[in-house]
């Protein structure tokens, strides 16, 4: 990946923070837009429309910001563990805002932060596989050092997004945007801890494979 070894550590952390501000824009534009509708309307009808768009936006955003801290974010000191319960929290109240349903079948134990936010990252990807809606199951086997997920994305239509196939097999990426940038971020985690990954579509799934050898 020519463009990545070009890429310096100041564009990586630009572009993952676009990506985490394009994420809670909605959210908060909503929030904005309720607060408007409460400024100009004393209508009650409109009132409670306004307060339920602006609680249910205020969630949105904080379940995106939790996420996006636990799998961007440096989430302690170098060679710091996280509990895996935190991690089923964040993807638990992420996934309650989008369309698919999340099934974590992982057992609760401390592991790695850059394996832990490798997993939450293959979530993001998984979840990108089913636009339409599905159902995405993760679950791991092995020891915490050393385990291997396998994220599993059954819907509608199911389909790997252009060139994600090709960015988590290590080939050159088309271009390195804040659209392409979390796959990528992905890689760059997958490397640091020794983790192969593999993306493959079969029938009515997406399955990713990630394995950390001992």
């Amino acid at each position: 990946m020519s463009e990545l070894k070009e890429l310096t550590a100041l564009d990586l952390a630009a572009l993952v923070a676009s990506r985490v501000c394009h994420d809670i824009i909605s959210p908060v534009g909503a929030i904005t837009n309720g607060l408007e509708v409460l400024d100009e309307d004393n209508a009650e009808d409109m009132r409670e429309f306004a307060m339920d768009l602006i609680r249910k936006s205020a969630r949105q955003a904080s379940a995106k910001l939790q996420f996006a801290r636990l799998a961007f974010g440096a989430a302690g000191s170098a060679g710091a563990e996280i509990d895996l319960g935190d991690a089923q929290s964040v993807a638990t109240g992420f996934m309650e805002n989008e369309k698919s349903e999340l099934v974590w079948d992982v057992p609760r134990s401390l592991m790695p932060k850059n394996l832990v936010k490798l997993l939450l990252n293959l979530i993001l990807i998984a979840n990108q596989c089913v636009p339409r809606g599905g159902t995405i199951t993760v679950q791991m086997e092995g020891e915490p050092s050393a385990p291997t997920f396998t994220l599993s994305a059954k819907g509608v239509n199911p389909r790997i997004p252009l060139g994600m196939a090709d960015i988590l097999s290590g080939e050159e990426p088309e271009r390195v945007d804040a659209h392409s940038v979390q796959p990528i971020y992905a890689v760059l985690l997958a490397r640091e801890s020794g983790v192969k990954l593999d993306l493959v579509k079969e029938e009515d799934t997406v399955k990713i494979t990630a394995v950390k050898s001992a």
